[in-house]
């Protein structure tokens, strides 16, 4: 099955969702990130953050919140085991902090083939943001496998 290119542009509904202290705390933790800034209040407020900061890459963690996760490759008929992480990027525009609401909404920005239609690539923006600010791009790709298409 083949995505069809007017994909490009479309987008998911906004969720928002809150960085939570605990949650950052074990992230920070299992991430190796022992600074005392992801894990004390007072030691970030400290070093200049108005809370704990959000660690790297753990907008990708509160990305998963989305209560409609998986409908998009549901809505077009995808089944997930023919799908493999292809990659991600972030941009970070500005820090995110416990306590903050953030929304997140997802763009489908390319969508293109390769091996003859056996790989199909689908690559989104996630844009998060704060109050209509920008916190950051995150940009995954996902490969999606057809089994019977042409492996040329």
């Amino acid at each position: 099955m083949a995505i069809d290119p007017a994909l490009i542009g479309s987008r998911t509904p906004a969720f928002v969702t809150v960085a939570e202290r605990g949650r950052l705390r074990f992230f920070a933790q299992a991430t190796g990130q022992a600074e005392a800034v992801y894990s004390d209040p007072e030691a970030a407020r400290a070093a200049g953050h108005r809370d704990l900061p959000v660690p790297p890459t753990f907008l990708f963690c509160l990305e998963m919140d989305n209560p409609d996760r998986g409908r998009f490759l549901t809505d077009l008929g995808i089944d997930v085991r023919t799908i493999l992480h292809g990659g991600q990027e972030f941009t970070y525009h500005a820090p995110a902090y416990a306590g903050e609401a953030l929304t997140f909404v997802t763009e489908v920005k390319d969508v293109y083939a390769k091996k003859g239609g056996a790989l199909q690539f689908i690559v989104r923006d996630t844009h998060v943001t704060r109050d209509g600010a920008p916190i950051a791009t995150l940009t995954s790709t996902l490969v999606v496998r057809d089994p019977k298409a042409d492996r040329r």
